[in-house]
């Protein structure tokens, strides 16, 4: 029995079955025995690989890409540049590094990381030496100022809530004990923001929300258009739409049931793009683009090949399989999906 196990049981014990949203929040962050609250979860000693731990070129391709809109909006400065849950500092270090060759773009740069994890807040520290990062834990906390993001598999860790259609509306899934574990439970519930689901949906189809996601984009929307100026680029795991159970889990790069081991596995969803793009407010939303196809309008073969001229062996092999691996249909070139935001004002960035 995990530590935080014993405590969910109290819990479920005390009020009852709690709602998937609640599990997700309570195995992800509580802030004794929380997965990210207690560990470094990424790399080949923890429990996944993220884009940016793949290649450099990930994180090159998408600052040159901050850098381009920053120039086509005529280099406002100072602006906030922010990364949600950034990781190992991975990403926001190669973005920085490919961006900084833009003049007066590192300058005026403020770096903002959006990250709940003491574990993981030492660790871009250390990547980031030199780049003075602030770092707050709620989007609303931003400074403010011209705001140009990323979000780079931060949305597929918010809780979400999971409902199973039936004749004439919703039941929840939920969590309750049974025998010496848990079990999934339902419940009747009145859920209006899914009425329109009812018209693609059947009984016995599983949908999922996720109310945090959408305040998320809802505060970057406002922003974006208050300050007529920024970007904003998401990019996960989903699609435009939400169908299906689609919660897993992951430990130490193998899936396991997303029940057991409470607190010590990665718990995530896919994106519903469609209901992040919805949320946006008052700005813009660029059609949703593969990553593949992302990458590969932003030139990121031609710097693959770049970087190959320099290599032999194994490395080159190794090389060869991350560009694959970040850009190919059957790799993350489909599942990953990158959507993204602009003021009104301001044209459709490059890529879309």
């Amino acid at each position: 029995m995990t530590a935080l196990e014993e405590k969910l049981k109290a819990r479920i014990a005390a009020e009852g079955p709690m709602g998937m949203d609640g599990w997700m929040a309570a195995c992800l962050t509580d802030p004794e025995h929380g997965y990210y609250t207690t560990r470094d979860p990424l790399g080949a000693a923890g429990d996944f690989i993220t884009a940016p731990e793949i290649s450099q070129m990930f994180g090159e391709m998408i600052g040159l890409w901050l850098a381009q809109v920053w120039m086509d909006q005529g280099g406002p400065a100072p602006f906030v540049l922010a990364e949600l849950g950034p990781g190992r500092g991975t990403l926001i270090a190669d973005i920085l590094r490919a961006a900084g060759k833009a003049p007066g773009f590192a300058e005026a740069a403020q770096v903002v990381l959006v990250e709940t994890s003491p574990a993981l807040k030492a660790v871009q520290a250390e990547a980031l030496e030199g780049f003075a990062p602030r770092w707050v834990e709620r989007v609303e906390q931003l400074p403010e100022g011209p705001l140009y993001l990323v979000a780079n598999e931060f949305f597929d860790a918010l809780p979400v809530r999971q409902f199973i259609r039936v004749e004439d509306g919703w039941h929840e899934r939920c969590v309750g004990l049974e025998g010496e574990g848990f079990g999934f439970a339902t419940r009747p519930v009145q859920a209006p923001e899914l009425d329109y689901r009812l018209e693609d949906t059947a009984p016995g189809d599983l949908v999922e929300t996720c109310t945090e996601a959408a305040k998320v984009v809802g505060e970057i929307g406002q922003r974006l258009a208050q300050h007529r100026a920024g970007v904003a680029l998401i990019v996960d795991y989903g699609d435009v739409l939400s169908k299906g159970d689609t919660l897993q889990a992951l430990r130490a790069h193998a899936p396991v049931g997303v029940l057991e081991t409470p607190g010590e596995a990665d718990l995530t969803a896919h994106v519903d793009f469609g209901a992040l793009a919805a949320a946006r407010g008052p700005a813009e939303a660029a059609p949703l683009t593969p990553q593949g196809v992302f990458l590969e309008r932003l030139g990121i073969t031609a710097r693959a090949q770049a970087l190959a001229g320099r290599l032999t062996g194994a490395a080159l092999s190794e090389h060869i399989a991350a560009h694959r691996r970040l850009t190919h249909p059957e790799e993350m070139g489909r599942l990953f999906k990158c959507l993204a935001l602009h003021p009104s004002n301001t044209a459709t960035p490059p890529g879309f």
